[in-house]
């Protein structure tokens, strides 16, 4: 019996599969630096960049949002409360806690190295955290603001809410 993928699994997937690369080759690169020093560099960097790239994303995403669901910095960036199923939660926060105690324990172990680069590998999984929220967490409707006039803005996802039981 084959796993139906669930939305959002891709994010899941590219968030352990750069933390599996992050992690190999930070590891091999502290036990061989001469080796594989250069190699980790190159992949955390791109990580880096990645995660970079993936935030701003995610970030214009839940910028248009934000005008019709009601979210905390919280629920986005780190998945915190209803709006993220608890799997979800684990795994992708699990990923990024990988990434920061792998990050400061490599450039622990070689400090004044191009291992301290790693420290910046945590922006991949905070980018993918806030792009499963921006594009998959369900948040509620904002109240109207009173202060204006019409009916204001509906969100995309409020037909799904009303229909949920």
């Amino acid at each position: 019996m084959s796993q139906v993928d669930q939305p959002g699994d891709g994010v899941r997937r590219a968030s352990w599969g750069g933390t599996a690369a992050f992690v190999v080759t930070a590891v091999a690169a502290a036990i061989a630096p001469s080796t594989f020093e250069p190699v980790a560099l190159a992949v955390a960097i791109a990580l880096f960049a990645g995660g970079c790239a993936v935030f701003g994303w995610s970030f214009v995403l839940v910028a248009g949002r934000s005008r019709t669901d009601e979210m905390e910095l919280a629920q986005i960036w780190f998945l915190m409360g209803p709006p993220t199923p608890p799997e979800v939660r684990r795994s992708l926060l699990g990923a990024l806690a990988v990434q920061v105690v792998v990050a400061l324990a490599t450039a622990g172990a070689r400090p004044y190295t191009s291992l301290a680069a790693g420290a910046l590998v945590p922006m991949w999984g905070l980018g993918l955290c806030g792009l499963w929220a921006a594009c998959h967490a369900t948040f509620p409707a904002r109240a109207p603001d009173p202060r204006r006039g019409g009916s204001g803005l509906r969100s995309p996802h409020a037909d799904q809410r009303e229909q949920d039981p």
